[in-house]
């Protein structure tokens, strides 16, 4: 599969303080790539190098095939960008700005810039300067999705927005997935992630500490086990579990309770020689794993193998 983003043991150090360690990253055509940390681990860093806004301090970023730094001009109309910190000239109302800004873009059917206006609830008669936190992100996403762009790249796009737009972004991104579009986005809000991305990157402290599908993520995770017998069972028989450690019975022998890691599949063969009434087995949510993860509670977290440079 052809790789939209191509990135190579990029490094970025502002003086003494560290902004991005040897990353080496693939975002594949077609995918909703969703690149999670917190506040201050890298992801915007990330970003702007993508789009030429700061510099490498090493490494090389490869973006639509082009070279950020060669190719600046080219690369950006072919992508559509949201900042994390997106401002816009208060003066001028909705519908002004918006329309200048796609005459800058070459052209956008007014048809298409009022339908997403609509859809995310814009009035676009409102003077941007009065407009309220929420109500400028929106303006925000229009101008990155009206162009219908290879590549959307947004940094923290749901930020202001009420869990009802919210979920009017989320399905925007669906649709601009299904119709071959490329997504990169950047949150610390998991479950916008957990929603619409096909694969997720955890950065930490600069650093990638897991990149795989969210279903591979979860396969080392622990889980929470509560089984309840019809008749009490033996205190020996799940003790071949793999980290059977964690697990126990009642006093009465009838009911199991703890924390397995990793493929269920043994402690469910386990299981199957008994007679069981009630079984709980919660699924790990994505926040989960990015804490366990960002705090280091996985020795050795699962990233998939990165081609050569």
């Amino acid at each position: 599969m052809e790789n939209v983003i191509e990135l190579r043991e990029l490094t970025k150090t502002y003086g003494t303080r560290r902004g991005l360690v040897d990353l080496t990253l693939d975002v594949r055509r077609g995918e909703v790539f969703g690149y999670l940390g917190p506040n201050g681990a890298g992801k915007s860093t990330t970003i702007r190098l993508l789009l030429d806004l700061i510099r490498p301090t090493s490494g090389r970023a490869t973006v639509l095939g082009l070279r950020p730094l060669e190719d600046g001009v080219e690369l950006r109309r072919r992508v559509g960008y949201l900042a994390g910190d997106f401002v816009c000239d208060g003066r001028q109302n909705v519908r002004s700005y918006l329309r200048f800004l796609a005459a800058l873009r070459g052209g956008v059917p007014e048809a298409r810039i009022d339908e997403l206006a609509e859809r995310l609830g814009l009035d676009q008669t409102t003077r941007i300067k009065k407009l309220s936190k929420g109500n400028r992100q929106k303006v925000g996403l229009v101008q990155a999705f009206m162009h219908t762009p290879e590549l959307l790249v947004l940094d923290e796009p749901s930020s202001g927005l009420d869990p009802l737009v919210q979920q009017t972004f989320l399905d925007m991104v669906a649709e601009a997935r299904d119709a071959g579009q490329t997504v990169f986005m950047s949150s610390h809000i998991m479950s916008e992630v957990e929603a619409v991305a096909d694969r997720v990157g955890i950065i930490r402290d600069g650093r990638l500490a897991a990149l795989d599908t969210v279903a591979n993520l979860r396969t080392g995770a622990v889980r929470d086990i509560e089984v309840t017998f019809e008749t009490p069972v033996p205190a020996e028989a799940f003790a071949r579990v793999p980290g059977a450690d964690r697990l126990s019975l009642d006093t009465e022998g009838t009911t199991l309770t703890g924390q397995i890691s990793g493929s269920p599949d043994a402690l469910v063969k386990a299981l199957a020689q008994y007679t069981v009434t009630s079984l709980r087995a919660t699924e790990p949510a994505l926040e989960e794993l990015f804490h366990s993860y960002y705090a280091g509670a996985q020795d050795a977290p699962r990233t998939e193998t990165a081609p050569a440079a």
